[in-house]
């Protein structure tokens, strides 16, 4: 089963009153690396360096040209022969037709061993098309895991202005028989009325955001649907990544330095070629050719020619107006300027993973704290919750220990996206986002 057509199954537009299918992130990252177009465009840029990899483009290959052509024409001709007296003879309108033929093999045996070094060179391109490929996967791998850690971000806190919905419309009740037991007011009922009007306007601000997620997330996976889905309450976090591992495998794996890697390998190969030209070149030439002229006038009826011919033609560059030397001067620049790209890159990679390893340890520790806060949040609002029924505390400190719960809630989810974003930070970094954590 083709996965598109899995996706016409699964995210089939669900009733008003049935619940979404649930969308997972592994899932939505397959979808993506199928249809994202940019991964699509790339993986055409792939296809199109692996055709340029051929020993033809190289020049290892001779080239055959096969001509032929026909000519009419019509002409006057007057001539005189001497004697005496002297004849003359002229022709008018007489026509003639020059008919030719003939295939030409041209084959460039030997240019410096150009040819070579030349082929390495397309070979690397291929190799940086595949690297820039891999980058473009890890782009929007990343780019989905945040969109979809974002759109459970504020599915989650949609849920938590539910809960706040649910407690202020218990808080409604509780006034409400207090007022008809004479232990409350109206203008307590009023106030707990409308901060519940509040909470739904926050809940339908929170409903269209999370809607603008969605949307966010269906356009990463390169879909042009309106798919309905829901997606998952939780997204772990590994909080097992060491940095050493880390470290290690992204000046290996990682990406923008693997190209710029590639990249000097082809700034010396580039070198090579324009000295190899330099060197002498052997260009063997051979063919058949055939000639035929038939004439409507004069003393030949028709000429014919045919035969082989074959031949080798030496050439060597003894001045050019030093064009090979400011080639050179430049080729050499261009060398120079990838090795600092290449330690430029070796620094900023390191500076960035110990960016990106504080940031992560950081959340980490934040999503710790904002655990244990939830829990004393959780706990005082129970508290609250049942000192308000007795009528022991008001109304504006029972809005209070909601605001603190709410908060509290709000903390966390936002600490656990913050950890997502930065693990998956990580990951791309150390070149490893499509192989682990995902």
């Amino acid at each position: 089963m083709s996965l598109l057509f899995t996706l016409f199954l699964l995210f089939q537009p669900a009733e008003a009153d049935s619940s979404l299918p649930v969308l997972e992130l592994d899932q939505a990252i397959e979808i993506g690396l199928e249809q994202n177009y940019g991964i699509r465009i790339e993986r055409e840029s792939v296809a199109m360096a692996e055709n340029n990899r051929t020993l033809g483009n190289a020049g290892f290959l001779p080239s055959v040209e096969l001509t032929g052509s026909r000519t009419e024409s019509i002409e006057n001709s007057r001539f005189e022969l001497s004697g005496n007296p002297p004849e003359s003879r002229e022709n008018r309108g007489a026509t003639s037709t020059n008919s030719a033929a003939g295939v030409e093999l041209t084959w460039t045996v030997f240019d410096g061993m150009r040819m070579f070094v030349s082929y390495e060179r397309l070979g690397e391109l291929e190799e940086l098309s595949q690297v820039l490929l891999q980058s473009r996967v890890e782009e929007t791998v990343q780019q989905i895991i945040q969109a979809y850690a974002h759109t459970v971000r504020i599915a989650n806190q949609l849920n938590v202005f539910q809960e706040l919905i649910d407690v202020t419309r218990e808080r409604i009740g509780i006034t409400e028989t207090m007022r008809d037991l004479g232990s409350g007011s109206e203008y307590a009922l009023l106030e707990a009325r409308t901060d519940l009007n509040a909470d739904k306007a926050q809940l339908m601000q929170e409903q269209n955001r999370l809607q603008e997620a969605k949307i966010q997330l269906i356009e990463w996976m390169g879909i042009d649907q309106d798919l309905q889905f829901s997606v998952s309450d939780e997204l772990p976090v590994n909080e097992g990544l060491q940095y050493n591992t880390i470290r290690a495998h992204a000046f290996q794996e990682n990406s923008q330095l693997h190209m710029i890697r590639i990249e000097q390998r082809i700034s010396d190969l580039e070198l090579q070629e324009v000295q190899r030209e330099r060197w002498p070149e052997l260009e063997l030439q051979s063919g058949y050719q055939y000639n035929r002229t038939d004439g409507g006038g004069g003393f030949m009826r028709f000429n014919e020619t045919d035969g082989f011919m074959i031949g080798l033609t030496a050439r060597i560059n003894l001045f050019d107006g030093f064009e090979m030397n400011r080639r050179i001067q430049n080729a050499k620049i261009e060398q120079k300027s990838r090795q600092l790209q290449l330690q430029e890159e070796n620094l900023r990679l390191e500076f960035a993973l110990l960016r990106a390893w504080e940031s992560y340890q950081n959340s980490l520790n934040l999503v710790r704290l904002e655990l244990n806060n939830l829990d004393n949040a959780d706990e005082r609002m129970e508290i609250a919750l049942e000192r308000f029924r007795e009528g022991m505390i008001s109304a504006l400190e029972f809005r209070e220990a909601q605001r603190v719960y709410l908060n509290a809630e709000s903390r966390l989810i936002e600490a656990r996206y913050r950890a997502k974003v930065a693990e998956t930070e990580l990951l791309r970094l150390g070149g490893s986002l499509t192989e682990i954590g995902i």
